[in-house]
């Protein structure tokens, strides 16, 4: 029971950072994808290994 108090207040940093960075995709008009943009997006930021946020080309 002791590491479940310890590992209570990483998990909520660890959300915490995850849900901040899709805010802020899509405060930028962007929406999230997994790994890579394709054709008619492009990338406009990356929040973490394997997300990034993409925005489309036209509009």
């Amino acid at each position: 029971m002791k590491i479940l108090y310890l590992l209570f207040p990483f998990f909520l940093l660890l959300v915490q950072d995850a849900a901040g960075s899709v805010i802020g995709c899509r405060l930028r008009r962007g929406f999230c994808t997994f790994v890579k943009c394709h054709y008619p997006t492009t990338p406009i930021g990356r929040y973490s290994a394997f997300q990034a946020c993409c925005k489309r080309i036209w509009g």
